[in-house]
């Protein structure tokens, strides 16, 4: 009797070892509400690159590769004319912009340096950094002034790597564009230096998965 419930207990285990729910929870999908794609936080010297999903009742903090940020077809926009705004495609053409101001429809998405604290990186060392980029289209994040002239901060189309300087103790928000529909895997990764120490912390290259719906 003993050797025959220990046999159905290995069969039980090894069934829930071959589950692949059990080894990966399936990505979490956004779409709509507040998020921080880069959510920057230091701890003990440790830099580390989160998304703070602020879309239920309560932020949570998830990793990169575990969330899915969708970009409806309701992200629709014409693309305007002038030169200004040929990152986006041509004229009258259509692309797809997640807005820097906010849509209850869209996500709403930004980054924070919030949990950096002053001081504890040297001054303007503190750098986001876009690697690379797969997917079928252009991806831009630019924010756009008071008259709506558009700003690149981070562009795969005119050459990577991108890097841009943030400050500590910030939370900011972009529009983010894309040029056609289907899967974008873009790849950034944070840097500092200690202020105590002076050496060079990274969180290392992290995934972040857009979905554009046609």
């Amino acid at each position: 009797m003993r050797g025959a419930r220990l046999a159905a207990a290995l069969t039980t285990l090894a069934l829930v070892a071959l589950t692949p729910a059990a080894a990966h929870a399936a990505p979490v999908t956004l779409t709509a509400g507040h998020v921080d794609v880069f959510d920057i936080d230091y701890t003990g010297g440790v830099l580390s690159l989160d998304v703070l999903d602020g879309t239920g009742a309560t932020d949570v903090e998830r990793a990169p590769a575990d969330v899915v940020l969708q970009v409806p077809a309701a992200a629709k926009v014409t693309v305007p004319s002038g030169s200004s705004w040929s990152f986006l495609g041509a004229p009258g053409g259509t692309a797809w912009v997640l807005p820097q101001s906010q849509n209850s429809a869209l996500l709403f998405a930004g980054w924070n340096t919030l949990d950096v604290p002053a001081g504890a990186v040297q001054l303007n060392s503190l750098s986001l950094k876009l690697t690379s980029v797969a997917g079928p289209g252009r991806f831009v994040v630019y924010t756009t002034g008071s008259f709506g002239t558009p700003s690149k901060l981070f562009d795969s189309g005119d050459g990577l790597p991108d890097t841009r300087a943030v400050t500590a103790g910030t939370h900011a928000h972009a529009n983010w564009g894309f040029t056609a529909a289907g899967t974008y895997t873009a790849t950034f990764e944070v840097t500092a230096q200690s202020a105590s120490t002076g050496a060079v912390i990274t969180t290392g290259a992290q995934p972040f998965t857009f979905t554009v719906l046609n």
